[in-house]
């Protein structure tokens, strides 16, 4: 059975009615549901950092924020490596072997987890290891965009990275319940509010493990590559282009901020509400940021179809700017009271509202900006998505130096407004306002 087809042009009506559609509506099923695990998977560690403290783990604050920071910085880096390898292997390969490898890391934070003797160090490797599923989204993205024609791929782009974005509230949501019943190995007695309960915090890592195989199998069965080929060295091209770095600095601003505040809310509210009588349980709340992320950036994927990604990059980034520093002025990242707590969950989900309409906004953009070069606009996509995988990295590192110095992550948040300007400055002057240069 061929891996590569012989012949594929999307943009040809004809061909895409009788042969394309089907083939990348297939495509897209497959992979989407693929890169959902990738999510889960890399944000897994996030909802289980929670935990590790109240079953007997004697790791401190800025321990556990290294533990949420370390799938962002292997993310990140297996991106980079991810951008290059469609054009050369090919999507069938690709898919298939990243879903495999993920099962690695599932695997071994399950198995750590139910050894209450397992090092800090260990912890970070299998942490590093969770950014294999960081890494998939600067292949399986370009992927996509070779299989569509052009008028489809703003939607066919928003509808995989929105419902690949699930993934994040996927794990934070099913963990606090998945943990809650036996399915392999000895329970743990977790301590929270003075109460005792048994939990199996295993599952949280080991369920992935049949859905990973029967995707991987499927992947395998299914999926073919686009023949379109080319080697690292050909690639490398993108970097003597400007706006590869303007697109870089205005996707760090939209999903490096939905990948880093998806990495810390969790340890967030624990940090800042934790302390109070009654405080919440951060996994009741971090799964609602990611998801309303996520929902923004499928339902305006077609809003960019029609009115362009540019403007709706520039309304993401003037939000992003309100809202953080109303976020900051309100004292909501200093509380006094629980009584806080409700607007600064709000104003949370104001900023990962936004951050989706900026996801969906920019990869709108990008095909427009490098329409003269399918190719380029493939690795673009790949290349800023691998920058901004940084960003739970920047944010739990720097979140949780800020909490340690000072006593509260203000600093860093203001530091972020400052990123915030000069993104959507960049994004105004260069794609935007009239007369701009590659209006998008």
């Amino acid at each position: 059975m061929s891996t590569w087809l012989k012949r594929w042009e999307p943009d040809n009506s004809v061909f895409w009615e009788e042969t394309g559609s089907k083939i990348a509506w297939r495509t897209l099923t497959i992979t989407t549901i693929a890169l959902t695990l990738s999510f889960a998977t890399w944000f897994m560690m996030s909802a289980v950092v929670v935990r590790i403290p109240q079953i007997g783990f004697k790791f401190d604050t800025m321990q556990l924020f290294w533990l949420a920071a370390m799938p962002g910085l292997a993310g990140g880096t297996f991106r980079i490596i991810n951008t290059f390898l469609i054009p050369i292997y090919g999507t069938r390969h690709v898919i298939t072997v990243t879903t495999f490898l993920k099962l690695i890391p599932c695997v071994g934070i399950g198995l750590a987890v139910m050894n209450p003797g397992t090092p800090f160090w260990l912890f970070i490797v299998l942490a590093l290891l969770a950014g294999l599923g960081g890494g998939d989204f600067s292949s399986y993205m370009p992927s996509t965009r070779f299989f569509f024609p052009k008028k489809m791929q703003g939607t066919a782009l928003g509808i995989q990275a929105g419902i690949g974005n699930f993934g994040v509230s996927l794990t934070q949501f099913v963990t606090p319940w998945i943990i809650g019943f036996a399915a392999v190995g000895a329970a743990q007695t977790m301590t929270a509010g003075g109460a005792t309960r048994s939990i199996w915090l295993q599952n949280a890592a080991f369920w992935y493990v049949p859905l990973l195989v029967i995707v991987g199998v499927a992947a395998w069965v299914w999926l073919r590559s686009v023949p379109i080929k080319a080697s690292f060295g050909e690639q490398l091209d993108i970097f003597r282009v400007k706006h590869t770095w303007f697109c870089t600095i205005t996707y760090v601003m939209t999903f490096g901020s939905f990948s880093g505040l998806s990495a810390i809310f969790p340890l967030l509210i624990k940090a800042l509400y934790g302390s109070f009588a009654g405080a919440p349980d951060p996994l009741q709340y971090a799964f609602l940021g990611p998801l309303v992320g996520s929902l923004a950036r499928i339902l305006t994927g077609p809003l960019a179809d029609k009115v362009g990604g540019a403007i709706l990059t520039h309304v993401t980034g003037i939000a992003l700017i309100l809202g953080t520093l109303a976020l900051a002025g309100l004292g909501l990242l200093t509380p006094t009271s629980l009584g806080q707590f409700p607007a600064f969950v709000a104003i949370m989900l104001v900023l990962f509202f936004f951050t989706g309409i900026g996801n969906a906004a920019t990869f709108r953009q990008y095909p427009i900006i490098f329409a003269d070069s399918p190719r380029q606009g493939a690795g673009v996509i790949g290349w800023t998505a691998a920058i901004a995988a940084y960003g739970p990295f920047i944010f739990s590192t720097l979140v949780g130096a800020s909490i340690t110095s000072t006593g509260s992550p203000k600093a860093f948040f203001y530091g972020v407004v400052a990123f915030y300007v000069v993104a959507t400055a960049v994004n105004w002057w260069y794609y935007t306002r009239k007369g701009c240069e590659r209006p998008s």
